[in-house]
């Protein structure tokens, strides 16, 4: 299996997905293609004491990057040598299983559609981000598309329903319509649509409208909702994780005593800190590609990559 790795995108490349993907081929067997400036590649390995390429790791040169700041709409254009574009072309003629990256989403998102293509049928492809939870809840979409209609909502049901089957095990996922009151004429009028057509639909378990303050009780396995209320629902989550385990680490620095307690429940500390930690998840599929596109978080680090490329790995293992 050959995944391919942006070796460009994201705040910490080239540095953070060389190491990932370097690790990622010890842990998991995976072969990876790094895509982007060989020179860069190559001095991220020597800066390791490390001279030849190791075995399983080969480097797709890519003279231009694309960067936060480009217009997602051109990319595909105006940076056809970029390492994404090079990346996803790879992908499309068949010269890997699979494509990471933890580049410009709205770009990944506009050349993955164009380029890969969605699945037959699927209007828009979601980024489905695993939330960090006491129990897996996938929420989609998570950024990639801020307008939205009633049929992408309940496409995307049905895919986070199959993903959650096949990847977490789970019989008969449970489905839940992110709204601001459990009635079901709460909400836009696309959301109270969604409802009605959701409610009807044979093709998932649907539990119902979810409102904000029950989404960290895991009260359903699939998450749905517009990119933009998704991605400022992810980001909460996991700026209040932060907050929560800063406030933790305080406390138990306080005195003496305080420093004995938390010795005593370390081992928990870690499990909860390991929880909140989106590297943990590495990176949320494009879920209504023709292939597996995994797009990892801008600031992800070596860690990040390397279970962006486990990820990745599954998706290709399970036929998603």
């Amino acid at each position: 299996m050959k995944i391919i790795v942006d070796a460009m995108g994201g705040d910490n490349a080239p540095q953070a997905p060389v190491l990932g993907a370097l690790d990622a081929v010890k842990k998991f067997g995976a072969q990876v293609v790094l895509v982007g400036r060989g020179e860069e590649i190559l001095n991220v390995l020597k800066n390791k004491g490390i001279s030849d390429l190791p075995e399983g790791v080969e480097i797709a040169h890519a003279d231009e990057v694309v960067d936060m700041h480009d217009d997602p709409a051109n990319v595909i254009r105006k940076k056809k040598n970029s390492s994404m574009v090079v990346g996803l072309r790879m992908l499309s003629e068949g010269r890997g299983d699979a494509f990471v990256s933890a580049g410009n989403t709205g770009a990944l998102h506009a050349g993955s559609s164009l380029i890969i293509r969605p699945i037959k049928g699927i209007h828009r492809p979601a980024i489905a981000t695993v939330l960090p939870l006491s129990r897996p809840v996938l929420l989609l979409d998570s950024g990639a598309n801020t307008n939205v209609t009633p049929e992408y909502l309940v496409q995307w049901a049905v895919m986070g329903s199959i993903y959650m089957k096949n990847i977490f095990g789970i019989r008969q996922p449970s489905v839940g319509l992110l709204n601001n009151g459990a009635e079901e004429h709460k909400g836009t009028p696309v959301v109270a649509e969604t409802y009605k057509l959701l409610k009807a639909s044979d093709d998932i378990f649907f539990v119902g409208n979810v409102e904000g303050n029950q989404v960290m009780s895991s009260v359903c396995d699939v998450l749905v909702t517009d990119g933009f209320t998704g991605n400022i629902t992810l980001k909460m989550l996991e700026g209040m994780g932060k907050f929560f385990m800063s406030t933790l680490k305080g406390m138990y620095k306080k005195n003496f005593l305080t420093q004995l307690s938390a010795a005593a429940v370390k081992d928990q500390l870690m499990g909860l800190k390991k929880q909140f930690d989106a590297s943990e998840h590495g990176g949320a599929p494009l879920l209504g590609l023709s292939k597996p596109v995994i797009k990892a978080h801008g600031s992800s680090d070596a860690r990040a990559f390397k279970n962006a490329i486990r990820q990745a790995k599954a998706c290709v293992e399970n036929d998603v």
